[in-house]
């Protein structure tokens, strides 16, 4: 009998697979609620947090009715600073606004795919740009370059997530990459199924990098023998 192939071992939970939140030092979560007789909130940035579950730094705020929140924190802002929260806020770095508020081109972070729950834009270095307004919707360009619709009513922060020169020092050793991939709870490193042995994956064993089977999983098949192409549209030689 074979062993268990990745999928059932990361859908089970065991060690291997799972994140350690232990080391997390808290959730970008949605942002405060506003009073009905309010507008918008004065908050505190109070502290900066390096975060090993996080890319980039997160930004603790107190805003002036006693709420908490962690966002992923913007470039240019430091502890201390005073930011705006809501309608009419000043288009400067750290406020957030609604999308109809924010105007065109402007870079933003921590989008909301719904009002009150942060979606978009969160890792280090990456901000999108508003492409079009329109009464009903609101069109973002993501750093995929993917355009997204959003309601007008969804909110962002001015401003790109700190730390975006990440991804340029390079990792030299693999221990060093074997560490960040371990605080993410990541499997690493990743070895291709026709590489294994007979008895860790349906490709594994045989000669060089021939499979010897159809790479088509049955439409039904159970979770530990769905595996290659799954669903494909059609099989055979097209005619």
């Amino acid at each position: 009998m074979g062993k268990r192939l990745i999928q059932q071992r990361r859908g089970r939970g065991t060690f291997t697979y799972k994140a350690h939140s232990h080391r997390s030092k808290g959730k970008i979560d949605n942002q405060p609620l506003i009073n009905t007789n309010e507008t918008q909130m004065i908050g505190k940035i109070t502290d900066l947090i390096h975060c090993a579950q996080h890319s980039g730094p997160l930004a603790e705020i107190q805003y002036s009715n006693k709420q908490t929140a962690l966002i992923a924190a913007p470039k240019d802002i430091k502890v201390g600073q005073e930011i705006v929260f809501g309608e009419k806020a000043p288009v400067a770095t750290g406020n957030t606004l609604a999308l109809k508020d924010i105007p065109e081109g402007t870079p933003i972070c921590n989008i909301e795919s719904c009002p009150g729950h942060i979606s978009f834009c969160r890792a280090s270095g990456s901000a999108a740009r508003i492409v079009a307004k329109f009464p009903d919707k609101i069109v973002i360009e993501l750093p995929s370059k993917k355009q997204k619709k959003l309601s007008p009513e969804c909110k962002a922060t001015i401003g790109t997530v700190a730390g975006s020169g990440r991804t340029e020092k390079p990792f030299v050793k693999a221990g060093k990459k074997h560490h960040l991939m371990r605080a993410k709870g990541k499997l690493y490193p990743r070895t291709s199924g026709i590489k294994m042995n007979a008895v860790d994956h349906p490709f594994g064993s045989g000669r060089g990098k021939n499979i010897g089977k159809p790479k088509n999983a049955p439409r039904f098949a159970p979770a530990g023998r769905n595996v290659g192409l799954i669903r494909a549209r059609r099989t055979g030689r097209k005619r």
